[in-house]
């Protein structure tokens, strides 16, 4: 249904003058309409930072990364989980780093200079992730993602939150709070 609004006709009476309302109206629905739609848009972007584990491409959302430091000085910690491969002292503050190789059950890699420790913040504390490498922060649309189907993973396997295809290119996407939990539940007794 269309709105009854009154609509002022201008004093002179000529269609251009009536016809240029009409076009100034619809112009502000469009630019509305328009503008909701790239919020929309902008709300389903995923921003991430991705690194590589041997030939695999992992990302993480981007705002829980605080920054990316060389991997160098790691101290172990005795008793600490086999996936914590020690801490390290950034700025005065002693951070764990977790080791996702082990803590994914990978083999051991090749210790590599371009080997870096992503810190982040989870549930208000720092983190430290080994990885084998950067490669670049992205931008990623939801429709591009996937979920992992149930098959394809086991339960201590359910830190993955889904797959985005990017160029030929997949992205396993990690659900940190479950990618870096540093009690070992197979070790519990």
């Amino acid at each position: 249904m269309q709105d009854n609004k009154e609509m002022v006709l201008p004093q002179s009476g000529l269609a251009e003058d009536i016809l240029s309302q009409f076009v100034g109206k619809a112009q502000e629905e469009l630019d509305a309409v328009a503008t909701a739609m790239t919020a929309q848009q902008e709300e389903k972007l995923h921003h991430l930072v991705t690194f590589s584990l041997g030939r695999e491409e992992y990302g993480v959302d981007i705002s829980s990364v605080q920054e990316i430091i060389r991997a160098t000085d790691i101290t172990p910690v005795p008793g600490a989980p086999a996936h914590v491969r020690g801490v390290i002292n950034l700025r005065g503050k002693i951070i764990p780093v977790v080791d996702l190789r082990s803590r994914f059950r990978m083999p051991v890699g090749v210790v590599t200079d371009a080997q870096r420790i992503i810190v982040i913040e989870l549930n208000g504390k720092r983190l430290g992730m080994l990885v084998d490498g950067v490669s670049q922060v992205i931008k990623l649309s939801s429709a591009i993602i996937e979920e992992i189907p149930e098959e394809a993973i086991t339960l201590d396997q359910n830190y993955i939150k889904g797959v985005g295809k990017l160029e030929g290119r997949l992205i396993i996407i990690l659900d940190l709070n479950r990618a870096l939990l540093l009690t070992d539940k197979l070790n519990i007794q």
